[in-house]
């Protein structure tokens, strides 16, 4: 992904919440497409490996999560988790991390991932095909800003983190104001 670059239409997945449904599990199937979460909006959308994993779940999810007011005074509309899951993971994880300022976007099978050029072969820790760690600025669908964590490639022996870091976004929404504003 580049600066630049309009996103790719993708439909996802997704399970919601649906109280005419009775029973334990009062959820339906809901399709989403990409312009349904990005047109019309300024957006950050991080992504990575996987829901539940010691680096997303200690520091990348919740750090976003906790930071939304900060970059919602930036002009971020939303903040979008997207991870190639399912939708089932992908609402558990959020769930259990009590989520209620990002979204989760599950890419299950992986085609907003792939077309975005961020699939890599995780086979090196059993997860097969996963999403290389990024987060992007998106502006009405159109890629303002990329944050790519480096040495991207399949089955990589490590797990980096830092570009994609909340701060590291915070930091460039903040200077983009300060240099627009002198």
């Amino acid at each position: 992904m580049f600066a630049g670059q309009k996103l790719p239409n993708v439909t996802f997945r997704t399970r919601v919440r649906d109280d005419s449904i009775e029973g334990p599990n009062p959820f339906r199937w809901q399709d989403v497409t990409t312009a349904d979460y990005f047109e019309g909006k300024r957006v950050v959308l991080f992504s990575l490996p996987g829901a539940f994993t010691p680096t997303c779940s200690t520091y990348q999810l919740p750090g976003f999560e906790n930071g939304f007011g900060d970059f919602a005074a930036e002009g971020i509309d939303a903040i979008y988790c997207m991870s190639v899951n399912d939708s089932f993971v992908m609402n558990k994880w959020a769930e259990a991390q009590g989520i209620k300022n990002v979204g989760v976007i599950p890419d299950g099978s992986g085609e907003f991932t792939r077309k975005v050029g961020m699939l890599v072969d995780k086979d090196n820790l059993g997860f097969g095909m996963r999403s290389w760690r990024y987060a992007a600025v998106i502006d009405n669908g159109v890629v303002e800003a990329f944050f790519e964590e480096p040495g991207r490639d399949d089955n990589h022996p490590e797990d980096p983190y830092g570009e994609s870091a909340p701060e590291n976004v915070l930091s460039y929404l903040k200077n983009k104001v300060d240099t627009v504003a002198a």
